[in-house]
């Protein structure tokens, strides 16, 4: 009489076991870049619905921006324009999401998104920026008075 083997070796049981260990060790780092490029992509998104926001305002308004202290709060009032000022996910750069809004001349780049609001400023009035200086996912880094995140 014979007796049949069935089942797996220790040492097939180990070679399968290191072969899934190598094969996670080359996916999981993919999978976070992929995540840090969604969340900039959302970010990018976001950068240009808030700007095709502020023209539709601006073509509404006979050739004006909303300015004051609180310039963006005209987009979102009644939700005529704008639900909301979106997030700004920055991956990679240490800084939180935010949809705070910095209304300083010259971007202080913690985060959010910076506005120029100064109608006597003619070249930047009415630029909406992400308030980040640093590399995007493509590694652009900063350009003039452009972020490396707003798509220029």
């Amino acid at each position: 009489m014979k007796m049949s083997k069935k089942g797996f070796t220790l040492i097939e049981l180990m070679i399968v076991v290191a072969i899934i260990g190598i094969l996670a060790a080359i996916a999981i780092p993919k999978f976070a870049d992929l995540i840090n490029k969604s969340k900039e992509g959302a970010t990018k998104g976001a950068l240009s619905t808030v700007r095709s926001a502020l023209q539709v305002y601006y073509g509404d308004n006979e050739g004006w921006f909303p300015s004051g202290a609180a310039a963006l709060t005209a987009l979102t009032a009644s939700a005529k324009y704008l639900n909301e000022i979106p997030l700004a996910k920055l991956p990679g750069t240490g800084l939180a999401d935010s949809s705070a809004v910095d209304y300083t001349a010259v971007p202080t780049y913690v985060g959010g998104w910076n506005y120029k609001n100064d109608s006597t400023v003619a070249a930047t009035w009415g630029n909406f920026i992400v308030n980040c200086d640093d590399e995007d996912i493509k590694g652009r880094a900063d350009t003039s008075i452009y972020t490396p995140w707003s798509g220029f």
